[in-house]
């Protein structure tokens, strides 16, 4: 379950991780209101549940209670990436000086939260793990003792904090590490943790996302789910009875079975693309669910083109191609699809496929190449 940023500053500040003052507003009136009784500039932070906000025009800055109330009035109602604003938060603005990534999140291979730690904070963690893995420092929490003040130390040490902000950075971890396992999350992050001016060490932004297996236990933070919000898609799935997750990129991806589509996710990551969904149609459907499925996944705005990947038993591969050429004349003009089919029914599927002029793909990773590649023709207009 995602949380606010708001929600998860929250939780930090009970486990004595210094946050900015701030409150949530829903009008442009009650910014300013806020803004007034902080008595200094403020941030508009916008509180929707992606990431991006702030190249969204979705975070603003105001030096008074009129500028503040001006800054809401621009971000509630924005859309950002599908997702109206509908709260901000308005928090004092800091003046930052350096910025340093922590996080913890689940290894579900070895059931155990991973600690990562980096002096690239700021920025997605995601492209400095691509880009410089080696300023990443990972370890293992052992969940016997949680995060000793000592391996803390180790960490930020090791990944080379300068001795200004090294201790208060090593109790920001073993606080953070301790909410982590107490809230049952399986993501606490601070980017950045903020070194200011004035000599403070600060969490500027937060993010949690809670375990759902976890709600039970957390009875007050399951009150904050907010499943429409969430992601209207998900949402709108989940009532038609669709297994889809939304995710950040431009190749929406349909299969059969939950091992498989997370392999094809993996696929086309390493063929150069960047999966926008999951979506398992599971065992047994028909043309109706597979053209459903199709329709739903071009909706997302970000969808440039669509990867099926299909191995055949209960679902036929002629059941999938029937479903594609019926979706096929509702998609957005010139949108790419590639059809990977395997098992039964796959030669009378590929069959149909060819006589609808659609590509497929021999292999798994064929396929995921073709797509990728497809898109990126697209982009250029060829």
């Amino acid at each position: 379950m995602k949380i606010h940023e708001y929600q998860a500053k929250n939780i930090l500040a009970k486990y004595g991780i210094p946050v900015q003052p701030g409150k949530v507003a829903y009008t442009p009136e009650e910014a300013e209101a806020i803004a007034q009784e902080l008595g200094e500039p403020v941030v508009i932070k916008a509180q929707v549940y992606v990431g991006g906000r702030g190249k969204a025009g979705g975070i603003q800055f105001g030096d008074t209670p009129e500028q503040a109330r001006e800054a809401a009035t621009r971000v509630i109602g924005m859309d950002i990436k599908g997702l109206t604003v509908e709260k901000v938060l308005v928090t004092s603005k800091i003046d930052i000086k350096e910025e340093y990534y922590l996080g913890i999140v689940l290894d579900r291979k070895t059931q155990a939260p991973v600690v990562m730690v980096s002096t690239a904070g700021g920025i997605d963690i995601e492209e400095v793990a691509e880009k410089t893995p080696e300023k990443i420092i990972h370890q293992a929490i052992d969940m016997r003792w949680g995060l000793r003040p000592f391996e803390a130390l180790d960490i930020v040490s090791r990944a080379g904090f300068p001795s200004h902000v090294l201790r208060q950075s090593a109790a920001i971890l073993v606080a953070l590490a301790k909410a982590f396992i107490e809230s049952d999350a399986s993501l606490a992050e601070i980017n950045p943790l903020a070194y200011t001016t004035d000599g403070k060490v600060m969490a500027a932004d937060g993010k949690i996302v809670v375990d759902d297996n976890g709600l039970y236990r957390q009875k007050e933070y399951a009150t904050w789910a907010e499943t429409e919000e969430a992601n209207p898609l998900e949402f709108e799935a989940k009532q038609a009875g669709l297994t889809y997750v939304k995710l950040d990129g431009d190749v929406g991806i349909i299969g059969n079975g939950a091992g498989l589509v997370m392999t094809t996710l993996d696929m086309v990551a390493r063929s150069g693309g960047k999966p926008a969904n999951f979506l398992d149609i599971g065992g047994g459907a028909k043309a109706e669910v597979m053209y459903k499925s199709l329709i739903f996944v071009a909706r997302d705005p970000q969808v440039k083109g669509i990867l099926v990947n299909i191995f055949g038993g209960i679902t036929r591969g002629e059941e999938v191609a029937r479903g594609v050429i019926m979706a096929q004349e509702e998609l957005p003009k010139g949108m790419p699809i590639v059809v990977r089919l395997s098992g039964t029914g796959a030669e009378e599927g590929r069959a149909l496929l060819k006589d609808a002029g659609l590509d497929w793909g021999k292999d798994m990773r064929d396929a995921s190449e073709k797509i990728v590649a497809a898109i990126a023709r697209t982009g250029k207009g060829l």
